[in-house]
C-alpha cells in the first residue's frame, strides 16, 4: 500500500513532503540530489519492493528535499545549510528523538556533516556509494560528460542517467525511470541544486563523527571509484567498510539481499531489542528541565579533550548535587548537557536556580589571573550553563539499555528553550510560570517566541534568579 504524503514546515518557511513506512527503529533516507520524487518512485516496482523490505523491521521515513518532487518548488535556496533545515523539519515533524541516517550518493555529505553536528540525535550512520568530497567524484571523466549533457539537452541526461543506474539493457523501464526524474524538478531547480552540490565537502569533518557508521559500496560500481569508499571509511573514526559485488550505484537494483543483509546486520542490535520493550505511555504531568554547557566545543578546542573533560566533570557534579537536593531525576546526559524531570514545577525552578547559582559561586571563586599550574590549568575555565524548562506528559519508555527514557512534545519544546537562552539564563514556558504561581518567583517577559519545528510560537518568561533580581 502507498504510503500517504504528510508536509513538515523548515524554520525558513518551506514545505517538505514525506512519508513513513512500517514500526519501529526509524531509518531516515536522505533524498539524492538532483532527483527525488518520493511519491513518483512508487512507480517502479524494484523501488517499491526496497522500500517494503525495509520498512519489515523498522519504520522508514523518505522525503523530498526542497524544490523537488511534492516539496514546495518555488525555491532558490539550494545550501548545504538549507538541506540541514529540510531534515531538521521532518525530523521535528515526527518527534523523532534518535534515528538511523541513510546518505546515498551526493546525500552522502549532507548525512556526514549532519551526524557530525547532531551525535545525540543520530544512532547509526550508513552511507552508500558516496563520497565527503565533491571532487571525489566530480573529477571522473564520466561525471563531467554527464554534466556537459545536462547543460546543452535535458531529455538525453536524464535519459542518460536512467540508463547509467538501471543498466543499458532495461530500455522500458529506463524510460520510466527518466520520466520520473523529469517530473521531480524542473531543469533549472536541477542545475541550480547540482551546481551546489558540486561544492559540498566536509572531509573536516569525517574525524569528528562520534556516530557507528557502515561504508557500502559495489567493487564494480564505474564511479564513484571503491577506492574512495575505502578512504571514506579510514577517515571516520571505527567506521566499518561492506564492500559487495555488482556495478548498480542503486541499492535497490541487483543483489539487494546483500545489501539488505549488511544493513540489517549493522543495524539488527538494537532493533532486535525494541520488541522486547514496554508499550509506550504517558509519564503524567512532568516538568522538563535542560541544561547546556555555552561554548562547550570551543573550550575543547582551546583545553584539549581531556583537560575539556575534567571541566564538563564539574558541570555533572554540580547539576547532579542540585538534583539530588530537590527531588530531580536524571534521564540522560548528552556529555555538556542534562535532560532530567520533575513531579512539581516550583522543585524545578528551584532546582535551577539552584545549578546557576553554584555556578555562579565556582566562577567567582576562580583566581582572575590563574597562575598554569600542571594537571590543574583546566578547573580555572569559568562555566556558563544555559536552562530551559517546560511541562507537559510526556512519553515514558525505556531505551535499549533497559533505562527509563522521556519522548514527545513537551521534551521537544524544552530543549529548544534550552537552546535559546544565554549563559547564566533561565528560561521557562509560560505554562511553568502558571503552575508555580503564587510560590515567590520573579519572571520576566520575553513574549511570545517561534521554536524551530513548531508552527504556534510559545511564549517565554526569564526566572530572575539572582539575590538582587
Amino acid at each position: 500500500m502507498e504510503p500517504g504524503i504528510q508536509y513538515a514546515k523548515t524554520s525558513d518557511g518551506v514545505s517538505i513532503a514525506f512519508w513513513t513506512l512500517g514500526e519501529g527503529m526509524p531509518l531516515v533516507l536522505m533524498p539524492v540530489l538532483p532527483f527525488s520524487h518520493c511519491q513518483g518512485e512508487w512507480q517502479l516496482p524494484e523501488w517499491r519492493s526496497w522500500y517494503e523490505r525495509l520498512a519489515e523491521k523498522r519504520m522508514v521515513v523518505r522525503y523530498d528535499c526542497r524544490g523537488f518532487g511534492s516539496s514546495q518548488r518555488d525555491v532558490s535556496d539550494f545550501s548545504l545549510e538549507a538541506h540541514m533545515q529540510d531534515l531538521e523539519a521532518v525530523v521535528d515533524r515526527l518527534g523523532l528523538e534518535r534515528f538511523a541516517l541513510w546518505g546515498a550518493s551526493i546525500a552522502g555529505p549532507m548525512a556526514i556533516a549532519y551526524a557530525a553536528h547532531h551525535p545525540e540525535m543520530v544512532s547509526h550512520l550508513l552511507l552508500w556509494c558516496t563520497w565527503a568530497g565533491a571532487s571525489d567524484f566530480y573529477q571522473s571523466p564520466r561525471a563531467r560528460a554527464l554534466r556537459a549533457t545536462r547543460d546543452t539537452d535535458w531529455e538525453l541526461y536524464t535519459e542518460t542517467v536512467a540508463h547509467a543506474v538501471r543498466g543499458w539493457s532495461e530500455v522500458r523501464e529506463s524510460e520510466s525511470y527518466a520520466a520520473i526524474i523529469r517530473e521531480g524538478a524542473t531543469k533549472e531547480a536541477m542545475r541550480a541544486a547540482a551546481d551546489l552540490a558540486y561544492e559540498f565537502d566536509v572531509t573536516a569533518l569525517l574525524p569528528k563523527v562520534q556516530t557507528p557508521t557502515l561504508v557500502l559500496h559495489r567493487r564494480q560500481v564505474p564511479y564513484p571509484e571503491v577506492d574512495v569508499a575505502r578512504g571514506l571509511a579510514s577517515r571516520i573514526p571505527d567506521a566499518r567498510l561492506a564492500l559487495l559485488e555488482g556495478e548498480s550505484a542503486a541499492a535497490y537494483l541487483g543483489d539487494t539481499e546483500a545489501v539488505l543483509a549488511a544493513i540489517d546486520e549493522f543495524l539488527g542490535e538494537d532493533e532486535e531489542a525494541a520488541p522486547e520493550r514496554q508499550p509506550a505511555s504517558p509519564a503524567g504531568l512532568q516538568t522538563i528541565l535542560f541544561t547546556d554547557v555555552e561554548g562547550s566545543t570551543a573550550l575543547t578546542q582551546r583545553l584539549g579533550d581531556a583537560k575539556a573533560r575534567e571541566v564538563l566533570r564539574e558541570h555533572e557534579r554540580i547539576v547532579r548535587e542540585a538534583l539530588k537536593a530537590h527531588g530531580g531525576s536524571e534521564v540522560k546526559t548528552m556529555g555538556d548537557g542534562f535532560m532530567a524531570s520533575f513531579g512539581s514545577a516550583v522543585k524545578a525552578l528551584e532546582c535551577a536556580i539552584a545549578i546557576q547559582r553554584a555556578f555562579e559561586e565556582r566562577n567567582a571563586s576562580l583566581p582572575a589571573h590563574p597562575e598554569p599550574v600542571e594537571g590543574r590549568a583546566e578547573h580555572h575555565a569559568l562555566l556558563k550553563v544555559r536552562i530551559g524548562l517546560n511541562a507537559g506528559e510526556p512519553i515514558a519508555e525505556d531505551d535499549p539499555d533497559g533505562r527509563g527514557d522521556l519522548f514527545g512534545t513537551a521534551v521537544i519544546r524544552a530543549a529548544r528553550i534550552a537552546a535559546l537562552a544565554q549563559g547564566g539564563e533561565i528560561l521557562a514556558a509560560n505554562v511553568v510560570r502558571e503552575l508555580a504561581e503564587g510560590k515567590g518567583f520573579m519572571f520576566g517577559d520575553r513574549g511570545e517566541v517561534a521554536l524551530r519545528g513548531f508552527d504556534d510560537p510559545v511564549r517565554l518568561f526569564e526566572v530572575r534568579w539572582r539575590e538582587d533580581a
